[in-house]
């Protein structure tokens, strides 16, 4: 979910792939995911639209941190992408037959984000099985 060395450079790629997009740069495939979530959530855009970089140090309690979110939603589509954890992609698509995507993909951010935060807390490793068992509850 980290693309860079530290949160700075993740929050970077976000700003670069937006000016790109709104320069109607060429992107790389990252950067046109970026572009798509970005513009799925026109609430955070003009925090793109402006050069002056967010420093806010978002708290794991802060409910509105927009990396966050963008961030969970590109590692959502990537799972679904690449079917892993095996058995996500199909969970995706029972989901997405009574939801739309964009629904569907916060629905499943909600239980990536539960198991990360008691992987974080129990100081272990997420727990794959854990996860699915979250999101085949959504069914």
């Amino acid at each position: 979910m980290f693309f860079g060395q530290t949160i700075n450079d993740t929050r970077q790629l976000f700003y670069t792939s937006w000016h790109k997009h709104l320069k109607q740069h060429p992107l790389s495939a990252l950067e046109k995911n970026i572009v798509e979530v970005i513009r799925l959530h026109p609430e955070f855009q003009p925090l793109f639209d402006t050069t002056n970089q967010d420093t806010t140090a978002y708290t794991p309690d802060s409910k509105d941190n927009p990396f966050l979110h963008l961030g969970l939603h590109l590692a959502i589509r990537e799972q679904v992408a690449t079917d892993r954890p095996q058995g996500i992609k199909a969970i995706y698509g029972a989901l997405v037959r009574t939801h739309d995507a964009l629904a569907t993909e916060h629905l499943m951010m909600h239980c990536l984000a539960q198991m990360l935060w008691q992987a974080q807390q129990a100081n272990m490793p997420p727990d794959e099985q854990t996860y699915l068992s979250l999101l085949r509850a959504l069914l």
